[in-house]
């Protein structure tokens, strides 16, 4: 064992005998080391018999070593047996991620986020750990009031979807995110360089390009004039990026501009009657015949209001939405741009386990990764 093992160690054994019992949260931070390097000591630790171990919690031994040997003894035996349990019980050992929590913070576990959370789920259960879920509904500073709680409660490692309205955070805003105590990974969110949390891992959808597609496809339709239409989300400022891109690089004319905001917010009901407003007047008279449209729910319901305004759809508007939620169930089924929404909450799961379970278990080992997941066009007719 190495030297410093041994002092830590030997600082964990004390202390518990000490005070009788100790939360692991609490004593990871206490000793300046991750959940995750503690954890290993504490299992070694009751395998020699010389603390007792429960969820979250560790206490001392009564009896000192001499009782630890015939506990020691004990967990022998009992990984023997587990040794015999299967294949898989073992593959889920040799992962390491057995009994690891992953804390997750989503603003909703409803249409879009719903797909994320399976995805996450399904990795973070098939390597025998346990998805704890915080909500945040958007509400200003509940992300980290959430991943606090989830901290509290025992969270290993943290995938995280901070309230950044341009889906990237704003002078001054998300800096806490880079002094969490435990490995964390940002989902469907980014940073930009030179901001603390752009060091972080982050798996996201890559939505200009899905953009992009959805604009190429409708050029191979004939389409020139094409309009990016919906109101503002997090996943907004990346969509117009892909979509002024594409714009430029196939030489199309450009859409007319969406007209300025008057003073103060506007509430839901007049953000889409003005996105219906843009949609009419551009293709009456701004020579626009087909739209990319965010989200879903604004297509379908933006539809029969165009038409009742004598915009026919398609014959007069081409129409693609973002996200592939619901458009397929539109009484006329719409083509749709998808993105990998389940995959995404996978593969962030899984790289945030990967982090935990990675030998000696330490947040800054491994070169940290950014991955962006290609969004799929559906084409219906």
């Amino acid at each position: 064992m190495r030297p410093h093992v041994d002092q830590r160690q030997a600082q964990v054994l004390a202390l518990v005998g000490a005070r009788g019992s100790v939360r692991v949260a609490d004593l990871a931070q206490e000793l300046g080391v991750s959940p995750v390097t503690l954890r290993r000591d504490i299992e070694a630790m009751a395998a020699r018999g010389e603390i007792r171990r429960m969820h979250g919690v560790i206490s001392r031994v009564e009896g000192g070593r001499a009782g630890g040997a015939a506990a020691a003894r004990e967990s022998a035996s009992a990984a023997s047996a587990s040794a015999s349990a299967g294949t898989a019980s073992s593959a889920e050992d040799r992962a390491g991620a057995s009994g690891l929590v992953i804390g997750m913070v989503v603003p909703t576990t409803e249409y879009y986020y719903a797909d994320v959370v399976r995805g996450a789920r399904e990795v973070v259960e098939a390597r025998g750990a346990r998805l704890t879920v915080g909500l945040t509904r958007y509400l200003p500073g509940e992300d980290r009031t959430q991943a606090d709680r989830l901290l509290s409660t025992g969270a290993d490692g943290l995938l995280l979807t901070p309230n950044w309205d341009a889906g990237s955070p704003g002078p001054g805003e998300g800096a806490w995110t880079a002094e969490l105590p435990v490995p964390t990974v940002l989902v469907e969110r980014w940073a930009p360089p030179g901001h603390p949390a752009a060091a972080l891992d982050r798996v996201a959808s890559d939505h200009a390009h899905g953009a992009a597609t959805a604009v190429q496809h409708l050029v191979e339709r004939g389409h020139r004039r094409i309009a990016l239409a919906g109101r503002a989300t997090p996943t907004t400022p990346r969509l117009r990026a892909g979509y002024e891109a594409a714009v430029a690089a196939l030489g199309l004319e450009p859409a007319p501009p969406w007209p300025a905001a008057g003073p103060g917010p506007l509430s839901d009901a007049d953000l889409f009657a003005r996105t219906l407003e843009y949609l009419c007047e551009a293709v009456t008279a701004g020579g626009v015949s087909a739209a990319l449209i965010h989200s879903d729910t604004d297509a379908i319901m933006l539809i029969p209001r165009l038409q009742a305004r004598g915009v026919r759809v398609p014959e007069d508007l081409a129409v693609i939405t973002y996200d592939d939620e619901v458009a397929g169930l539109a009484d006329v089924p719409l083509s749709a741009v998808a993105p990998a929404k389940r995959e995404v909450g996978a593969r962030a799961a899984g790289l945030l386990l990967d982090r935990l379970t990675a030998a000696g278990g330490e947040r800054g080992e491994g070169p940290r990764q950014h991955v962006e997941l290609l969004p799929r066009l559906t084409i219906r007719s």
